[in-house]
């Protein structure tokens, strides 16, 4: 895996992968920046949303789950000196559907945490990253 990070001016720069999407990263206003962009520690957020989202809802989708809406919400702690990592993790999946069944959201999770997300095991072998969830029921077909 391979990816290009290209200066674009100020505090401004755009990543891409081996595919063709670009990212847009910025500082804020208050460290020089333009706010043009996402901050690098965000795009690890939305990294480990993005690979464990797709783990769960594919896992879910296998197992013909009747989902209308699916996101996660992440959050994540600062440390207090210098490098400021992020630390202790927390991903919460709400789901909202018709009978979704709490032992399949749970299997999925457990599956995409301990074998298929690769940004969570990475983040795993030096951090806390900790699963909850939300079953929302709809009404009926």
């Amino acid at each position: 895996m391979k990816a290009l990070v290209k200066w674009t001016g100020g505090l401004s720069f755009v990543g891409r992968g081996e595919g063709k999407h670009t990212v847009p990263m910025d500082a804020s206003e208050e460290f020089g920046g333009t706010d043009g962009g996402a901050r690098p520690a965000e795009l690890l957020l939305i990294a480990l949303g993005g690979c464990t989202g797709m783990d769960v809802i594919s896992i879910l989708q296998k197992k013909r789950a009747k989902i209308d809406d699916f996101w996660l919400e992440l959050s994540a702690d600062k440390t207090d000196s210098q490098p400021k990592m992020l630390k202790d993790f927390k991903v919460k999946f709400v789901i909202t559907g018709r009978g979704i069944k709490k032992i399949d959201v749970e299997r999925a999770i457990e599956l995409s945490a301990e074998k298929y997300c690769t940004v969570g095991a990475m983040l795993k072998a030096s951090t806390t990253v900790n699963y909850d969830f939300e079953i929302r029921e709809t009404g009926a077909d």
